[in-house]
């Protein structure tokens, strides 16, 4: 295994995460489907390989992923770094959702329970509230950290000037910093690349990310004939938005390479992000050991600059404006002046 800190903290973490949202029962069996035997062989076989950074969150089969977490970790927890969140609703009452200080507070209490630890590592408001105050949740953030409940902050699913925003904030009034932005990111998704990673690089949050393989579509397991099988899982939760035909010809290319490599799509689609200097960690959820056992190997794979290059090639996003307009109205001479 191999590691990184995370963002402008001290945290060391595993470039491969573990994401736990497909343990536990519930009313999409495409998502939640892993018993607690089935649980166990997985983060024991995350541990002995290295992992030390495990994700979860409060919305996630009800509770019930960090209820398994929790359990499984056991005597092992002071030696991994748990990641949970919140924001999503979790109960019938109009307060038990959303980022305000009386949710946030309730629902760390309840996560410190289920998850059977005294602190939460990091912490993550799992996506935006647009009817909260931000400066009352980046408080409320804070007071959770001054407690000693939470040791580090992230945030998730936030656009990027709502971030710059929080980070503006919290510096200003000195109070705990977001160190992790967690964003969905893969080669057939790479809108972050556009604000969040400017964002992120110039004001150091590590970045992790979420379903790197784009909800199973670059594992390869799928084909144009099998896509809407209702076996498959991409056809209960397939909620990621890219074009099929579009991804289908890439993923001709990441099979040409991973024959290349001896290795299997999904290998070159982690190592792909692995290979990114702005990602710290990529989360991997597996539903079966062999799945896990696979994405593992990702973290030996080193792709060659020119591989590397050539899936940035054909899986580049169009330049929205104004970045389009900066890059086109670049001073040439002054760059070149520069050696840049």
């Amino acid at each position: 295994m191999k590691y990184a800190i995370l963002g402008q903290s001290g945290l060391l973490v595993s470039r491969l995460a573990f994401g736990a949202m497909t343990f536990g029962s519930g009313n999409n069996p495409s998502v939640y489907k892993v018993d607690q035997s089935g649980a166990q062989q997985l983060v024991d076989r995350a541990l002995d390989a290295g992992i030390n950074f495990f994700d979860t969150a409060d919305g996630y089969a009800d509770g019930q992923s960090e209820e398994m977490l929790g359990r499984l970790l056991g005597t092992r927890r002071k030696e991994t770094v748990i990641a949970t969140k919140a924001g999503f609703r979790v109960g019938p009452g109009l307060v038990q959702a959303g980022l305000s200080r009386k949710h946030l507070f309730e629902a760390c209490e309840a996560s410190l329970s289920r998850l059977d630890t005294d602190y939460i590592d990091l912490y993550i408001v799992h996506k935006t509230d647009p009817y909260t105050p931000l400066e009352e949740t980046l408080e409320a953030l804070n007071d959770l950290v001054r407690q000693g409940k939470v040791r580090y902050i992230g945030y998730s699913n936030w656009p990027a000037w709502q971030a710059a925003q929080a980070v503006t904030i919290q510096r200003e009034r000195r109070w705990a910093s977001f160190i992790n932005g967690q964003l969905y990111y893969s080669l057939v998704g790479r809108d972050i690349e556009h604000e969040t990673v400017p964002f992120a690089v110039r004001n150091r949050v590590g970045l992790t990310v979420w379903s790197p393989l784009a909800g199973g579509f670059l594992s390869g397991k799928y084909t144009k004939e099998n896509l809407n099988d209702d076996q498959n899982r991409l056809s209960g939760f397939d909620f990621l938005p890219h074009d099929k035909e579009w991804g289908f010809n890439i993923l001709d290319t990441v099979r040409e390479i991973a024959g290349e490599y001896g290795s299997t799509p999904a290998q070159v689609s982690l190592a792909w992000l692995l290979a990114q200097p702005h990602v710290s960690s990529v989360l991997v959820g597996s539903s079966k050991l062999a799945q896990l056992e696979d994405n593992l190997r990702a973290v030996e794979l080193q792709l060659s600059a020119e591989d590397v290059a050539r899936l940035e090639e054909i899986t580049r996003p169009v330049s929205l404006y104004p970045n389009w307009f900066t890059a086109m109205t670049n001073d040439i001479q002054t760059a070149e002046a520069l050696g840049l």
